[in-house]
């Protein structure tokens, strides 16, 4: 494990927190092909409680390796897990650092393996990007 990556395996897939609560990203930002649906398990890190795991249904580009979040879905989920009422969930600060593959997310509910031991297969995000939805045509 590199001193810059968190996650014990190579980097995979970019990442987009989509902050638009109207906008959902059907289509690829990037390439714009259709998203799929596909479910993920994210390595997120906490101020409140520092490294979690979490399964999360979320829009992704098979051809770019682009996984987009929507924030308005991510943030009840988070504060949920960390028990907060919803309306303090903004001052809640958190970074989704990247993946873990299902099986050791699915080994961790029912084993309640270690954090340390997950980070062990966790792969951080090659990078994360920043988009803005054009301005639909007339």
């Amino acid at each position: 494990m590199s001193a810059s990556h968190i996650g014990g395996k190579r980097p995979r897939y970019s990442f987009f927190l989509n902050p638009y609560a109207d906008v959902r990203f059907t289509r690829c930002p990037r390439c714009a092909r259709l998203t799929n649906l596909r479910k993920f398990a994210f390595f997120i890190h906490t101020d409140a409680m520092g490294l979690i795991a979490l399964g999360k249904t979320s829009r992704f580009c098979p051809n770019c390796d682009l996984i987009i979040v929507h924030r308005d879905e991510l943030e009840p989920q988070l504060a949920n897990i960390l028990t907060l009422p919803l309306s303090d969930k903004l001052s809640t600060q958190y970074l989704v650092i990247g993946t873990l593959p299902l099986s050791v997310w699915k080994s961790a509910i029912r084993n309640s393996l270690s954090i340390e031991v997950a980070r062990n297969f966790a792969s951080d995000f090659k990078e994360h990007l920043v988009f803005t939805p054009s301005p639909e045509s007339p």
